[in-house]
C-alpha cells in the first residue's frame, strides 16, 4: 500500500511538473516571494514601506503606477501569497460592476479582510471606480489597483484619497540580465532543462529589446530557446534572440561609444539642418533599443541651446512631443519625437541663448555678491523705505512707450550686454526692439 502511495505521489508530482512547463515561462517564473523579486527596492528593499506593509501583515488600498513588465502584477501576487486576508482578482478589461458586486457580497458574508486586485484599474470608467469608494470606506475590502496610466488623469480623485499610489520604475539593464540569468539557471521553473545559457552578445542585445520589461523578456527568451541550432542543451546566440523578437539588433551600446557617437550625430545633423540625416540616426538609436525619452530630453536640450529665441515655438515642439511619447508609449509616441526633430532641424538657428546663459554665470560666480541697486530693490517695510529701498524706481508701465531706461545691473556691471541675439528668425524682432531700447536709453542719459 506504501509502494503504490509513494507511486501514485510521484506521478501526480511528475503531472503538477508537466503542468507548469505548459505554461508560459513569464507566468510560471514570476517571483513567488520578495527575496525572489528583482527591482523596485524604492518599495521593497528593507525598511521600504511596502516590505514593512507585507512583512506586517498590515495592507491598506494601494495603486501601483509602471510601465509594462516593471512587476506590479506580480507584486499583487506576493502579498496574495503573504497575507492572512482573502484574496480575490480581475482584469478591468474584462469584469465589470457585478463582478464587483459579487465580491464585495462575498467578502461581508465571511466578515474577513478582503484584498482586491484589479489590474488594468484606468480601464474602469468614473461609475464603475465609484462602486469601489463605500466598501473601501467601510472596510469590506482592501483595494489594490495595477495601472500603465497616470493615475492623476485616469482614476477618480475620490479614490486616489482612499488609496496610496506607489510608483514602480522600469527595470535596469542589470536587472534585467539577472532575471534572464535566473530563468536560463533553474531547472523547475525556468529553461535550465533545456539550454546551457546564453552568449554574451545575445543577452546584450536582449536586454536592450526588453525596454525594462521583464514581461517581454521573458517571453522573448522562452522563444529563442526553441531556435536554439543544436539538439539537445545548447547556448542562445544573437541570432536566436533576432528571431525571436522579429527584430535585427544593430551594433548598438548604450552605455557605450557607440551611444555617444550617434547622439552627437542627431545633434550635429539638426544644428547643420539636416533633417533626413537626423532622423536616420533617430532610427539608428530606436533600433539599437535606446530609450525614447532620452532622445527627446536631448531635443529639448537642443531647442534651447542651438535655437533659443530664434524660434521660441521649438522648446514647445519639443516638450510637447516628450509629453506625448509620455501618454502614448511606443510605437506611437515616437512619430511625435521624430516631429520634433524635425521641426529643430527645419527651424532658424541661434546659439545666442546659449553663450548668454554661460558668461551671466561666469560673471555671477566672478563677481560673487554684488549688491543689488537701491532703486529695484524690494520695500515692504517702512524701516526699509526710510533706508532708500526702492527709492527712484520708476514703473515701466506707467512711463513714455513702457519703457523706464532705468539700470538695473550691478554698478560694477554696468554696460555689459551678455544676449547678443542674430538676425535669424524671431531674433531679428528681438534685434530690433534692443536697438530701440538702447537709443531710448541713451536719449535719457544726455538729458
Amino acid at each position: 500500500m506504501t509502494e503504490e502511495m509513494d507511486l501514485f505521489g510521484e506521478q501526480l508530482k511528475e503531472e503538477e511538473t508537466q503542468s507548469l512547463k505548459r505554461q508560459p515561462l513569464a507566468d510560471r517564473f514570476r517571483p513567488r516571494t520578495l527575496e525572489e523579486f528583482v527591482g523596485q527596492e524604492h518599495l521593497v528593499g528593507e525598511g521600504a514601506f511596502l516590505n514593512e506593509m507585507i512583512l506586517k501583515d498590515e495592507i491598506s488600498s494601494i495603486i501601483f503606477w509602471g510601465p509594462p513588465g516593471s512587476g506590479k502584477t506580480t507584486l499583487a501576487r506576493i502579498i496574495s501569497n503573504s497575507t492572512n486576508a482573502e484574496f480575490a482578482s480581475f482584469s478591468a478589461v474584462v469584469s465589470g460592476v457585478k463582478d464587483i458586486r459579487e465580491v464585495v457580497a462575498q467578502a461581508k458574508v465571511r466578515r474577513r479582510k478582503t484584498i482586491l486586485f484589479v489590474d488594468e484599474i484606468h480601464r474602469f470608467n468614473k461609475a464603475q471606480q465609484d462602486a469601489f469608494l463605500p466598501v473601501i470606506e467601510d472596510g469590506t475590502i482592501i483595494l489594490i489597483g495595477a495601472t500603465t496610466e497616470n493615475p492623476s488623469f485616469e482614476v477618480n480623485s475620490p479614490l486616489l484619497s482612499r488609496s496610496r499610489v506607489l510608483v514602480l520604475n522600469p527595470l535596469t539593464d542589470k536587472q534585467i540580465a539577472a532575471i534572464a540569468r535566473s530563468a536560463l539557471e533553474d531547472s523547475d521553473r525556468g529553461l535550465g532543462s533545456s539550454v546551457a545559457g546564453i552568449d554574451d552578445d545575445a543577452l546584450d542585445a536582449l536586454v536592450s529589446f526588453s525596454g525594462g520589461d521583464a514581461r517581454r523578456t521573458l517571453n522573448t527568451l522562452e522563444i529563442a530557446s526553441t531556435l536554439v541550432k543544436t539538439g539537445g542543451k545548447a547556448i542562445i546566440t544573437l541570432s536566436d534572440v533576432e528571431k525571436a523578437s522579429q527584430k535585427r539588433m544593430l551594433r548598438y551600446d548604450r552605455a557605450g561609444e557607440e551611444h555617444f557617437n550617434i547622439i552627437s550625430a542627431i545633434h550635429k545633423s539638426m544644428r547643420g539642418s539636416d533633417p533626413d540625416a537626423a532622423l536616420y540616426w533617430f532610427c539608428r538609436m530606436l533600433e539599437g533599443g535606446e530609450d525614447p525619452l532620452y532622445i527627446a530630453r536631448r531635443v529639448v536640450r537642443f531647442a534651447t541651446e542651438d535655437i533659443g529665441n530664434a524660434d521660441p515655438q521649438a522648446l514647445v515642439v519639443a516638450m510637447a512631443a516628450t509629453e506625448s511619447y509620455r501618454f502614448l508609449g511606443s510605437p506611437e509616441g515616437e512619430l511625435a519625437i521624430a516631429q520634433a526633430i524635425v521641426y529643430c532641424a527645419t527651424a532658424p538657428k541661434s546659439n545666442s541663448m546659449y553663450t548668454a546663459y554661460s558668461d551671466s554665470r561666469k560673471d555671477a560666480r566672478k563677481y560673487g555678491e554684488l549688491p543689488v541697486p537701491m532703486h529695484i530693490r524690494n520695500a515692504p517695510t517702512s524701516l526699509m523705505k526710510d533706508l532708500g529701498y526702492s527709492r527712484g524706481y520708476e514703473y515701466d508701465h506707467n512711463s513714455e512707450n513702457h519703457y523706464s531706461g532705468q539700470e538695473h545691473l550691478p554698478e560694477k556691471l554696468i554696460g555689459q550686454k551678455y544676449y547678443l541675439p542674430t538676425q535669424y528668425g524671431f531674433e531679428k524682432i528681438i534685434t530690433e526692439r534692443i536697438k530701440w531700447w538702447a537709443e531710448k536709453k541713451k536719449k535719457k542719459s544726455k538729458k
